[in-house]
């Protein structure tokens, strides 16, 4: 999978979820920002793994707080 199909298909599992990626919100905290619960962050990244065909580390996961550091992430992981 190309680097420019992963970002595509990261971005669509965001706008699923209604995170906007434009700009400084790519940079939003999940839990200040973006009112959003452990839960469903754990089911983005879960989707956005599915998505991707990447998997990360729980420990990763846990230490994520942003959609920028989400697609770092995954995108490293290849």
């Amino acid at each position: 999978m190309t680097q420019v199909t992963t970002y595509r298909r990261i971005i669509e599992v965001f706008r699923l979820y209604g995170i906007n990626l434009a700009g400084k919100r790519k940079f939003d905290h999940f839990y200040r920002d973006l009112k959003m619960d452990q839960v469903f962050v754990n089911g983005l990244v879960f989707d956005l793994e599915l998505a991707t065909q990447r998997q990360l580390n729980d420990e990763e996961v846990i230490r994520l707080e942003a959609p920028a550091q989400v697609i770092r992430k995954l995108v490293e992981a290849a």
